[in-house]
């Protein structure tokens, strides 16, 4: 199993604190059929800068601890860089890195409880450079779930998404694991990733989240999922059903 976003690389941002911890980290993913994971520190989110060069120097370092340890999991490189209107130039400058450094997909996460008014012209920009744009964590922002047309409308215009393994889980609560689930049945969602951060609160649940897309939608959407994880490190093309729009039920048969 490939795991697209984890904060496993140490004392960067908020996932791992020290390299211990991304040992255990390391052992928690192993132990759930996890073989491969993409290190996707925090970027440009007001609190971490982690640019490029320093990834791929720490995930060097993390990988020849690994192999230290006889621990049989790959560290790639990766960045979970929060949106801002110069994205695109300081790609160009080398400092945003892509998944698995294909310079084909890259991570776009939003602030938690808004969509930015440039969003759809950075992505598109983003696409004219020859990315695709991967939105992490889509059913955890509030004006997603308020508005889900709007992300509607950023996938039909060729951005992806990736849903988080906790969200499906229930365990960011009730209404984001409903939302969560609406986006898979509306194709607006390509790849599940845990985004763990550490092995507590935090964790992988990337075997559980497994078991409930294939029980709920069953293998093929499940296979979909993972065929495009092995895609996106390898830089190749992912799969993708139309989207549709999430319709809103009806209350009381009112409107």
């Amino acid at each position: 199993m490939i795991d697209l976003h984890c904060h496993i690389l140490p004392g960067i941002d908020d996932g791992a604190p020290t390299v211990e911890v991304s040992i255990k980290m390391a052992q928690k993913a192993v132990s759930e059929g996890i073989h491969t994971i993409v290190a996707t520190p925090h970027h440009q989110n007001g609190t971490y800068i982690n640019e490029k060069s320093d990834i791929l120097q720490r995930v060097e370092e993390l990988n020849e601890r690994l192999i230290q340890e006889h621990i049989p999991l790959t560290i790639l490189p990766g960045q979970e860089t929060r949106i801002y209107g110069e994205m695109v130039q300081d790609y160009q400058n080398g400092k945003i890195l892509t998944l698995n450094a294909t310079n084909k997909y890259v991570f776009v996460e939003f602030p938690s409880s808004q969509v930015p008014r440039f969003t759809e012209r950075l992505l598109y920009d983003i696409q004219a450079e020859g990315l695709t744009p991967i939105i992490v964590h889509p059913e955890r922002n509030s004006r997603l779930i308020e508005d889900p047309d709007i992300l509607y409308n950023l996938v039909n215009k060729g951005a992806m998404t990736q849903v988080t393994a906790s969200s499906l889980t229930g365990r960011f609560g009730k209404k984001i694991k409903k939302f969560s689930m609406d986006l898979i049945h509306a194709n607006l969602t390509h790849v599940i990733a845990s985004d763990a951060h550490n092995i507590l609160r935090r964790s992988f649940h990337m075997q559980e989240a497994n078991d409930l897309i294939s029980t709920e939608y069953g293998m093929d959407i499940l296979y979909l999922f993972q065929e495009n994880a092995a895609a996106i490190v390898n830089g190749h093309a992912c799969l993708k059903d139309s989207p549709e729009k999430i319709q809103k039920k009806k209350f009381l048969g009112i409107f």
